[in-house]
């Protein structure tokens, strides 16, 4: 019996680790579709809701996408998170954009710019990246603001962003509750 349980636990530990990433999530009240070519990452922070790879030349170039809900009325809004991501960039005057904007009877704030990123948790250690982008969206609900942000090298991110702007809309069209 006990080599049993031993067997039964390692399978279930095995079929853990080789399950597949997750095509379709939810976070807040929106349900996203994850496109085949963008790679899951598990989440490793408890601020974190989910978190995705864009695949660059080298692993090393990847860009990568956050999302953060903190319910109603959490996360300090959006005004508070457009001044958090631009403020870790050091970017050219004019660089940066910032255009509201209604999607599928949404508001969405969607923001841009480029120049050096200073990588790390806010108040912690950061390390610059030049030549890195962003194109953040921040889509409001009653249920709570969904903050979600893609940063990495400006290439890879200027040429993601028309995906990125059809997976934002695809979610707040379709997973809009």
């Amino acid at each position: 019996m006990k080599r049993l349980s031993s067997l039964a636990l390692a399978l279930c530990t095995t079929v853990q680790l080789f399950a597949e990433d997750p095509a379709k999530f939810t976070v807040g009240a929106f349900e996203f579709q994850r496109p085949a070519a963008w790679g899951w990452v598990p989440v490793t922070s408890s601020m974190r809701k989910a978190q995705l790879k864009i695949p660059g030349a080298t692993p090393e170039a990847a860009a990568e996408i956050t999302f953060f809900h903190f319910g109603p009325g959490g996360g300090g809004g959006a005004q508070a998170n457009i001044q958090r991501w631009l403020g870790q960039f050091q970017s050219a005057e004019g660089a940066s954009k910032v255009e509201p904007q209604e999607i599928g009877g949404s508001k969405v704030t969607l923001v841009t710019t480029e120049g050096t990123f200073s990588s790390g948790m806010p108040g912690g250690p950061t390390t610059p990246m030049t030549g890195y982008a962003l194109v953040g969206a921040i889509v409001e609900h009653a249920e709570g603001d969904v903050f979600i942000k893609m940063t990495g090298p400006a290439a890879l991110v200027k040429e993601s962003r028309p995906a990125f702007l059809d997976f934002i809309k695809t979610a707040v069209t379709s997973g809009k509750k």
